[in-house]
């Protein structure tokens, strides 16, 4: 494998690396993402529950859906733990989001840090497995490109590879976007993670490929100004929002009204 320039980091629900900071005082590591993936990344662990302050041990909390909205309750108090869950959770997906994150491994079922099919309470107190924990719903939406996954799905091999995959190439085209590159390299880019995006969606590939050899060869001819695949590129961290590109001044160095690209 050809090694990553920069170091990968990972969040990670801190229970999975052995932490202490269940509602019972114990943990949940998992051998696989102690012992064999983190010889390869950082980890950087998160208990939100901890965080917030409710302690070690503590009442557990479930999901209870109120008023069509669910809210993050104590199950036998019933202390509503939701707005400062919510507050919390913007405040340490920021933090977070500073630290260049190339993925995130999340509880399963936890009412804060479950990914899908946590369970949520109706007013008669049945469960239905439709919920997602507070904390990765807040952590989810500011970046629907991170790769994300449960330790449990973790568990089937082709879920498994695929997150991995998607962690590696993350950081790849991180540390591609953050150094200094012309369209060349950018082809280059393409060219050598051919096989990984013809595998996932061959379509998806067909397109792209279209778009980075179209017009950066009708740049190279002439036939069109540098403004062209400017405004494409330009236009897809909008549309994705690319956050490691929005702020690349290669895009925009100087003031559109200016014009300079449009005749280069």
């Amino acid at each position: 494998m050809k090694p990553t320039s920069s170091e990968i980091k990972l969040g990670i629900s801190a229970c999975l690396l052995g932490e202490k900071v269940r509602y019972d005082g114990g943990h949940k590591r998992d051998a696989y993402i102690t012992d064999i993936l983190g010889a390869f990344v950082t980890f950087v662990p998160v208990c939100p529950e901890v965080e917030l302050g409710l302690g070690t041990p503590r009442e557990t909390l479930r999901l209870v859906r109120l008023a069509d909205e669910v809210h993050l309750v104590a199950q036998k108090s019933g202390a509503d733990h939701t707005k400062n869950m919510n507050a919390y959770a913007r405040r340490k997906v920021e933090e977070l989001a500073r630290l260049d994150l190339s993925g995130y491994i999340l509880k399963k079922d936890s009412p804060s840090c479950g990914m899908e099919r946590v369970r949520v309470y109706d007013e008669n107190d049945v469960p239905a497995k439709t919920g997602r924990g507070l904390f990765a719903t807040v952590l989810l939406e500011p970046m629907p490109h991170l790769p994300v996954e449960e330790e449990g799905r973790l568990q089937d091999p082709r879920l498994r590879e695929n997150f991995v995959e998607r962690v590696f190439a993350c950081r790849r085209l991180r540390d591609f976007f953050t150094s200094p590159w012309k369209m060349g390299d950018l082809v280059r880019f393409h060219t050598a993670e051919k096989f990984l995006l013809l595998a996932h969606d061959a379509a998806a590939y067909e397109k792209l490929g279209r778009l980075v050899a179209g017009v950066i060869e009708d740049y190279r001819r002439g036939l069109v100004p540098l403004i062209v695949p400017l405004t494409l590129i330009r236009h897809y961290v909008r549309v994705h929002h690319v956050a490691y590109l929005e702020g690349q001044y290669y895009l925009e160095p100087h003031p559109k009204e200016l014009m300079l690209r449009n005749h280069v």
